[in-house]
């Protein structure tokens, strides 16, 4: 009787076990970091090509993607594991240092917003007056501003 023909021979390996084999011949040969530097080079080259706004959209598809499949209750669970992680860490004393950092920083900014404010209301009206001072004479001829 003729042997079944499978398609495989003898000792072949499928597609993904040959993929296998040799990252764990790449990974046995150049260690941990060279991953981390060739997905920093390929990270690099992606941002150059794509841009900003690639990561933002790929981003949010993942983001709901997870909100789809765990839920909303998902993120609010992750992020007090991450919060009681960092608290465990580095203390409460970190919480209070970053809160006055972000306090100067939102009086800083809150600041910059009156000064542009202002600075808006007087360009707005310095544009009002030169406009009022321009206005035509009754005849319909532009009079010249006098003379200081």
């Amino acid at each position: 009787m003729a042997e079944e023909n499978t398609g495989k021979k003898k000792g072949s390996m499928s597609v993904s076990e040959a993929g296998r084999k040799g990252g764990q011949t790449v990974r046995d040969k150049y260690g941990h970091s060279f991953y981390e530097e060739i997905g920093r080079k390929g990270g690099e080259t992606v941002k150059a090509e794509r841009g900003r706004a690639f990561y933002e959209q790929i981003g949010k598809k993942g983001g709901d993607t997870v909100k789809a499949e765990r839920g909303a209750g998902f993120y609010e669970q992750i992020g007090r594991k991450g919060g009681e992680a960092v608290k465990a860490e580095r203390g409460t004393p970190f919480y209070e240092e970053i809160g006055k950092k972000g306090g100067h920083r939102v009086r800083t900014l809150i600041e910059e917003g009156k000064k542009a404010a202002t600075e808006a209301a007087n360009l707005k009206q310095a544009m009002a007056k030169e406009a009022e001072d321009e206005t035509p004479a009754p005849g319909g001829e532009v009079s010249e501003p006098a003379q200081e």
